[in-house]
């Protein structure tokens, strides 16, 4: 599997299983009223946000969106810190004034999770041209959906980062709906992908459910970016095993046949399997590992839900600008 160590390799089967139990535990804290707002889970998924994350350095950015957990987790977050910012505990990333949808980690170089469809592709944009500016050799990747590809933002940030030969990669989780519209009936084209033409940049479409298929396009990516010859869009087919908001409300009709199809490509299943083929993973690892992620996020929640709150005294704290007194 490449130049990808053993250790390696297990480890970021590991990350995926601590996405999946920390994204369906926050369900479940959602539906128990126990954490403020909602959270938009990326269950099915995890396999795009580790193998994107594996290809880059630590001191590389990262921008996200209003599924973001999976993608902190990736960079190195720390869930006793993410879950103390969903029970907006002073202790959280944002000193539990973001929430699920604005998470942000500058120290891991997550630049932070946005709510707004294509807010974090000029964000991802600003943050590349600055590295090429200071010349500190880091790339940025824009995580995004294929909602997003249909917004002025993206296409704006495309163009300009082509121009600038940014080293920006644009990663397209397109899981098949935006909200609860199929892509198909809200995007001009089959292929997001096929927009990188417009933008003179290379298009790539990958197999979101194989880790190590977008370990390997997001490796090529990466280093595009960081040798000085631009950006790339790579579009990775996935699909999210849940409804837009939360686990199932019954908004979201979807055919069963459809549901059971990609539920059969689980990609923790999957890189399971590849790995237990390679006789690097055995069933009973794989038990003991399932076995020590439950155990971290039921430690993780525990201690973030006895977090204290934060004080009145906090509502100024992190304001750049106060109001002109009278």
């Amino acid at each position: 599997m490449g130049d990808l160590t053993d250790s390696d390799l297990l480890a970021m089967y590991r990350q995926m299983l601590r996405m999946r139990e920390f994204d369906e535990r926050a369900a479940v804290l959602m539906e128990q009223a126990r954490i403020h707002g909602s959270v938009h889970l990326y269950c099915g998924e995890e396999a795009v946000g580790v193998g994107v994350c594996q290809a880059l350095n630590p001191d590389d950015y990262i921008t996200s969106t209003h599924r973001g957990h999976g993608h902190l987790l990736a960079k190195g977050g720390d869930p006793v810190r993410m879950y103390a910012e969903l029970y907006a505990k002073s202790t959280g990333y944002n000193r539990g004034k973001g929430g699920s949808m604005h998470l942000a980690a500058l120290d891991l170089g997550m630049i932070g999770a946005n709510g707004i469809v294509a807010a974090g592709a000029p964000i991802a944009l600003g943050v590349a041209y600055a590295s090429a500016y200071q010349e500190n050799n880091r790339v940025t990747v824009c995580f995004f959906g294929d909602g997003a590809s249909n917004e002025g933002a993206f296409h704006e940030a495309m163009n300009m980062a082509s121009i600038l030969k940014a080293p920006l990669v644009f990663v397209c989780e397109n899981n098949g709906y935006g909200e609860w519209s199929t892509t198909e009936s809200q995007t001009s084209v089959a292929d997001i992908a096929d927009r990188a033409a417009a933008y003179d940049m290379p298009g790539v479409i990958v197999d979101g459910m194989d880790v190590m298929a977008v370990y390997e396009a997001a490796e090529q990516a990466v280093g595009r970016a960081r040798d000085g010859h631009g950006p790339t869009l790579i579009e990775c087919k996935t699909y999210r095993f849940y409804d837009h908001v939360g686990r199932d409300f019954g908004v979201l009709q979807r055919d069963e046949a459809e549901i059971a199809e990609w539920r059969a490509r689980d990609p923790i299943l999957l890189f399971g399997r590849q790995l237990k083929e390679k006789g690097i993973l055995t069933d009973k690892d794989a038990e003991h590992a399932a076995a020590e992620v439950q155990k971290e996020m039921e430690e993780a929640i525990a201690t973030a839900e006895a977090e204290p709150d934060p004080v009145p005294e906090d509502l100024y704290r992190d304001v750049y600008t106060e109001g002109a007194s009278a």
